[in-house]
């Protein structure tokens, strides 16, 4: 190279620099960029992120591209530094050359590049794409070559080559996205889309209406009794049964029954019974998705929740597993979450009995357990195994329960405060 002027020989390294840079922050740009922004850009028709998607359906490719076009113009840009230097300092150009070279090459050809790349994937990542296609038409024997033995060299050690990355996302890494995505989702669709992902972890057990509190109607009462209920009924449907829910008949349709018996003009527990459906049973445990999906197909709104000895324990409708993703309906009857509890000013809470320790969890951020009871008077009398004392308190996890009121056999109101952990203290 002796004929080729200096001069010539800086314009081609600062040339190689610049490749050097293009290959950097192309490879950081087509890694960074977001997969499924780029999968809608694609079925939209975007050109270059259907460009972008193709490359990186083989990865492999397109890494190994960028690594011989990289390598190969770093290796001679270090040549021609060498050459450069020796020609302006003589041998101490060796060294000089070399410094100078690496702090170049590391700055402009590697930081810079792939930070800018990684800051705006997409600006990189899409125009990058025009050169690397055709690049990789060009080179894809070589590249064939180094996938080859790379895939060689990784069998003898006893590594897949083969593996299957899937781009599937889990429930927990869904979570984690609709948590992040605060800019663009409004906080109740936030939570509308999370109690979706939580509808898994969630079985007809923690949002029934339990036994006791079921509306039903004896038909071995006398037609007045039977005719009161009905009009004084604030439910859609009833359940009817003989004596106890223990031998249950069917589930009236209110609205039905009041039509029929209104066209016959016979107000009869003949007419009545002709507006109800047979009772559609619902094992204990089952998740509110498969609920969900199995109400849809049956194409029932409520049925009777049943333990494994086929005894009523509950009774759920599509409206509380709605209630679950939307929030409480203003037509519901039952107590919401603010009616039993009172927070106070030293931190604590006073709670009714009644109230739902998967809701408390929810609200406060508390982790109080649920996994074997429903409500705080669940929770304590599977924890105490014994009806308490009003008065007594006691520690269950980080929390502090004074029971304030017992009646009936049952605990009807409690104050709770949270206790700081010791690490909590540490970390304050």
């Amino acid at each position: 190279m002796e004929h080729i002027s200096t001069t010539t020989l800086i314009v081609t390294l600062i040339i190689m620099v610049v490749i050097s840079a293009y290959f950097s922050g192309s490879e950081t740009g087509m890694m960074t960029v977001n997969r499924y922004r780029l999968r809608h850009l694609a079925k939209q028709g975007h050109r270059s992120a259907k460009r972008v998607e193709k490359l990186l359906r083989k990865p492999d490719r397109l890494i190994s591209l960028v690594l011989i076009g990289n390598n190969l113009v770093n290796i001679l840009a270090s040549a021609l530094g060498t050459i450069v230097g020796m020609r302006l300092y003589g041998n101490a150009g060796v060294a000089i050359a070399t410094g100078v070279l690496t702090f170049v090459v590391l700055v402009f050809a590697e930081v810079l590049p792939k930070t800018i790349a990684a800051l705006y994937p997409e600006k990189v990542a899409f125009p990058s794409s025009v050169l690397l296609v055709p690049l990789q038409i060009i080179m894809m024997p070589l590249v064939w070559l180094l996938n080859g033995v790379t895939r060689v060299l990784m069998r003898m050690v006893g590594i897949k080559a083969d593996v299957v990355i899937s781009g599937a996302l889990s429930k927990d890494e869904l979570r984690t996205i609709v948590n992040e995505s605060r800019s663009q989702i409004s906080r109740r669709n936030q939570d509308m889309l999370l109690s979706i992902l939580d509808l898994e972890k969630v079985s007809v057990n923690d949002i029934m209406v339990p036994r006791s509190e079921i509306v039903g109607i004896d038909i071995n009462d006398d037609w007045k009794s039977i005719v009161r209920q009905l009009t004084h009924s604030p439910h859609g449907r009833i359940v009817l049964y003989r004596d106890s829910l223990d031998d249950t008949i069917s589930m009236l349709r209110v609205r039905e029954a009041y039509r029929l018996m209104t066209e016959k003009k016979e107000f009869t527990k003949e007419v009545m019974l002709r507006a109800a459906d047979e009772i559609y049973y619902v094992p204990e445990g089952t998740p509110l998705s498969i609920q969900l999906v199995k109400f849809q197909r049956n194409k029932k709104k409520v049925g009777l929740v049943v333990d494994e000895y086929g005894d009523i324990q509950g009774l759920i409708t599509v409206e509380d597993i709605l209630e679950e993703i939307v929030g409480d309906f203003t037509t519901s009857m039952s107590p919401s979450l603010a009616e039993e509890v009172t927070p106070q000013n030293d931190g604590s809470v006073i709670i009714d009995g009644s109230a739902n320790v998967r809701e408390l969890n929810k609200a406060f951020n508390w982790q109080l357990p649920e996994a074997e009871a429903r409500t705080i008077n669940g929770m304590l009398l599977e924890a105490l195994e014994e009806i308490p004392a009003a008065g007594t308190r006691v520690r269950i996890e980080h929390y502090d329960i004074d029971i304030l009121d017992v009646q009936d056999n049952m605990i009807k109101q409690v104050r709770v405060i949270p206790v700081k952990s010791l690490r909590d203290s540490v970390a304050e």
